[in-house]
């Protein structure tokens, strides 16, 4: 039976083919469906992590009690596991442990397009590539083999394009793997360094050994036709060759790391001219440059920067485009913009304001850094927001800490902003934090989080109430507002900024689009009382309207949150039926 799946569809049945039983992660675009498809299998347990450092460690420890365990996590979500999975390559696995990462290039939903290639070769880790949902299915079972005979975790790296597009998938039973025995060998799992300077020796084996690997397996594999050019490539680049040159001969890799050596120089042998094709940097390139192998383009071609595509490698290597129809019309852009009745609207068009310095994190929150609002200054990295203010305020004092706020979401302060208060109070800041608390986590699609009191399974459990952690660790000033009403959460911004010690404003309105949130009938304007003064456009909602010199609202859209009236001097904004 075959199927039409999603990569990370078709990555999560490929869980419950290969026996998989335990899997943790934290949500991130492109990979988040992962865990929620394999939560949707009973023989596998799934639970949200509060950041990925937590979810890897989670599934080591499973794997160390003797099952296939298993986490996934964005390209940038991999720096934040690295820690455990750095030493867990020294340690080894006892079920086996698989980690997906998916990549970003073009920055879709990212804030850097980093190449996670690099992570696999400095943890000395393999990494499988698939190329489309058939692999992603295929590659897992691969990569629990790899894991078990080589006692190591494996990396499947898919990226945007495999993780959300969908092709035909081969359904198969599932494997039901026994549980197999945990043996007591602290020499293997105490990483300390008497130990771990051992284990080393053993990683290096480990090495040498996938190198052979590398030689056999089917993963890689030669498609010959036209000699006059071949391709090496890997992911969906393959895919993406194969359009744009279908007679040419192409060595797909399906193990990127490590590489072989002999099967690519035997390739190299037989064409012409060898490209590489690979997004990113020049991973693939590099190791063929290094073993002596000729390249004949490859990144001097192609470049260092964001997505490939079939058009793409036609035209850098001179071919011929296919005709196309274009627009008579430029399309206007559309950006990213929150929602009709977002609880983080209100709260941003204080603070643009207010002309604050705004230090933001990720989330949905980090799109009141667009116009109209223009309120954010700065986003590095999840729970970042923290202790940039506390370093930006330490270093510029009182008064600019009167000017400052950091800003965060709930998952967010769940997932590395905790630390960040910490640091606060420890080290005697006097930086406002605005926790922007709208019950779920938002931007992924509205995964649970340690504040919602409920897990993957929306089963209940103990909430975690951001007020009693921050004066549990010693936050004196700690407050609860509500952003839809503006004028209260204006004045406590000023009141707080003004307090030169640590303070904690909580932000708190659920998602507009949850399920159980009940708006209000739709807005209108009343024409006569509008004066065209553009107050209302001020908040950047998508269901006000400027025509005619005159504001409207769309009826379809509008949840009546009531911004708009806040705004309106002269009361042009009417709970009525729209004229």
């Amino acid at each position: 039976m075959k199927k039409l799946m999603l990569g990370n569809q078709a990555v999560a049945r490929g869980l419950y083919q290969a026996g998989c039983r335990f899997v943790s992660s934290y949500p991130g675009t492109p990979s988040t469906e992962i865990t929620e498809q394999a939560a949707l299998y009973d023989e596998i347990y799934a639970e949200w992590a509060p950041n990925e450092k937590t979810a890897a460690e989670a599934a080591v420890g499973a794997s160390l009690a003797g099952v296939r365990s298993f986490c996934a996590m964005k390209h940038v979500g991999f720096n934040v596991a690295a820690d455990p999975l750095f030493t867990a390559s020294y340690t080894g696995v006892n079920g086996g442990f698989v980690i997906t990462v998916a990549d970003d290039p073009g920055m879709h939903s990212s804030q850097n397009e980093q190449d996670s290639r690099h992570y696999a070769i400095a943890s000395k880790l393999a990494m499988l590539e698939p190329s489309d949902s058939q692999e992603c299915c295929d590659f897992v079972t691969a990569a629990y083999e790899i894991s078990e005979t080589y006692d190591t975790p494996v990396i499947l790296r898919t990226c945007t394009r495999v993780a959300h597009s969908q092709s035909l998938v081969e359904l198969k039973d599932r494997d039901e793997r026994a549980l197999k025995p945990y043996e007591r060998n602290p020499q293997k799992y105490v990483a300390a360094p008497a130990n771990a300077v051992k284990r080393h020796v053993e990683v290096e084996k480990r090495m040498e050994a996938l190198r052979a690997f590398a030689e056999t397996t089917g993963l890689n594999r030669d498609e010959m036709g036209d000699t006059s050019i071949g391709f090496v490539t890997s992911g969906t680049c393959y895919l993406y060759v194969k359009e744009a040159f279908p007679e040419a001969s192409v060595f797909k890799l399906g193990l990127v790391n490590p590489m072989p050596v002999k099967r690519l120089a035997d390739f190299a042998e037989k064409v012409d001219r060898l490209i590489v094709v690979e997004e990113l940097d020049g991973v693939i390139e590099n190791h063929l440059r290094a073993v002596g192998i000729r390249v004949d383009g490859g990144k001097d071609i192609f470049g260092l920067l964001g997505e490939l595509s079939q058009n793409r490698i036609r035209e850098k290597l001179g071919a011929a485009l296919p005709s196309f129809a274009a627009y008579e019309e430029a399309v206007p852009g559309r950006p990213p913009v929150m929602c009709p009745g977002c609880p983080h609207r209100g709260l941003f068009t204080v603070l643009s304001k207010l002309k604050l310095t705004v230090l933001g994190d990720i989330g949905c929150y980090t799109l009141g850094s667009g116009a109209p609002l223009n309120a954010v200054d700065s986003v590095l990295c999840m729970g970042a927001s923290i202790g940039m203010a506390h370093g930006y305020t330490k270093v510029l004092g009182e008064d600019a800490a009167k000017k400052t706020v950091a800003v965060i979401g709930d998952s967010t302060f769940m997932h590395s902003g905790m630390t960040g208060i910490v640091n606060l109070v420890y080290n005697r800041g006097i930086a406002t934090v605005l926790v922007l608390d709208n019950s779920i986590t938002g931007m992924t699609g509205h995964q649970q989080n340690p504040t919602t009191g409920l897990t993957l399974q929306n089963e209940p459990t103990y909430p975690i109430r951001i007020e009693d952690f921050c004066r549990a660790v010693g936050v004196q000033r700690v407050r609860v507002v509500d952003p839809q009403d503006m004028a209260a959460t204006e004045a406590a911004i000023k009141e707080e900024v003004e307090a030169i010690e640590p303070s904690v404003i909580i932000v708190r309105r659920p998602c507009a689009l949850l399920k159980y949130v009940k708006h209000n009938p739709p807005l209108s304007v009343d024409p006569d009382k509008c004066k065209g003064c553009r107050s209302c456009m001020k908040i950047g909602c998508p269901a006000i309207r400027f025509s005619d010199k005159k504001a409207s609202i769309d009826a379809t859209i509008c949840v009546g949150c009531g911004l708009c009236e806040q705004m309106c001097r002269f009361g042009a904004f009417e709970h009525k039926e729209v004229r």
